[in-house]
């Protein structure tokens, strides 16, 4: 008795994947096994890369607030300590897009956050 061969099952799992590699240059987008190679290459690269991105656009932020900050004497560690003790409860993307679009609102916060540090450092000691 001949060996089944899976037939269409086989073929349409093929589609999948050569779909998936749809734009791959050279034997990356045409061979069968170098597809499946690159395939699976390329979701461990986007399952890594969609973590990376969280952290590089928080690092972006931090730097936005810390030049923020540096124009009005305060350093970004300070700021976020004054914001902690002051009971404000903004993040990073926030602080962010306040310092950048709202200039006034950033200046009332960076007081509150100096006012908070104040009463914190005297609370410490």
């Amino acid at each position: 008795m001949p060996r089944a061969l899976k037939g269409a099952a086989r073929r349409q799992a093929k589609r999948r994947w050569f779909k998936a590699a749809k734009g791959y240059r050279g034997a990356r987008g045409t061979q069968w096994r170098r597809v499946k190679e690159q395939v699976t290459r390329s979701g461990v690269y986007a399952y890594r890369d969609r973590r990376n991105r969280k952290r590089e656009m928080r690092r972006l932020w931090i730097t936005r607030i810390t030049a923020a900050c540096m124009s009005r004497e305060i350093r970004y560690s300070q700021l976020i300590a004054g914001l902690k003790h002051a009971n404000i409860e903004l993040n990073r993307k926030m602080l962010s897009e306040i310092a950048i679009c709202d200039p006034a609102a950033f200046d009332a916060i960076v007081e509150q956050a100096k006012a908070g540090l104040a009463s914190g450092t005297k609370q410490a000691a």
